[in-house]
């Protein structure tokens, strides 16, 4: 892959969005130069007109290749694998085996992500003042159901879809960064979550855009 086509890869969102992390970490693992630009939240643009050109949502992220755009962080990770990964085996190309990757994809935005953002929302992002911890907790235990699934699926395989780390992981493993994260409600045991957690947790990617406080 030649290095002028690596650098017109810009990533636009803010480094503390959990979406886009998982793209900034699929780069690291592709080793991709790219730039990246703050927008959202408190550095704004996003619902200003030039972006909104781009992606029409005013959400992060967003992929600008060249005269390309993409937006929704999944397919950017789909697309980044399938553009320049030739190689890489985290997006397998053998069908079976890439339709359990996008499940896992498909599975943390339909059904992952709706139970821990507002538990994410109120442990890190609301004063401590302004938490209710009862309801909080009840959302901590309805979230808990949905990792109890990821939990049974690792008590057979190294990863979450067998012995190799995929953008499944990456994308699962971002949220579980955020639910191992939060502290002052009660969480049960995940000894195969824990596992799973551990064996990429010292991966250059996941230590640069992952690990870092929760903001």
């Amino acid at each position: 892959m030649a290095d002028n086509k690596k650098q017109q890869l810009t990533i636009w969102g803010r480094a503390n969005s959990v979406n886009v992390q998982k793209v900034l970490w699929c780069l690291a693992e592709l080793d991709l130069a790219y730039e990246r630009i703050d927008a959202g939240m408190q550095f704004g643009k996003n619902n200003e007109a030039p972006y909104l050109a781009m992606n029409p949502n005013g959400r992060v992220p967003t992929l600008v290749d060249g005269d390309y755009v993409l937006w929704e962080s999944n397919s950017v990770m789909r697309y980044l694998c399938m553009a320049y990964g030739e190689n890489s085996p985290i997006y397998p190309s053998q069908p079976k085996a890439r339709a359990g990757v996008d499940r896992w994809l498909d599975w943390t935005l339909s059904t992952l992500q709706p139970v821990d953002r507002p538990v994410f929302w109120a442990l890190v992002r609301t004063p401590v003042e302004k938490r209710d911890m009862v309801a909080i907790q009840k959302d901590v235990d309805a979230e808990a159901v949905v990792w109890r699934i990821v939990e049974a699926q690792l008590a057979t395989r190294r990863f979450i879809e067998g012995d190799q780390f995929t953008i499944a992981d990456i994308a699962l493993g971002a949220y579980a960064r955020r639910w191992l994260g939060v502290e002052g409600v009660i969480k049960p045991k995940l000894p195969n979550l824990d596992r799973w957690f551990a064996q990429f947790a010292a991966r250059p990617g996941f230590v640069q855009f992952i690990a870092p406080p929760m903001t």
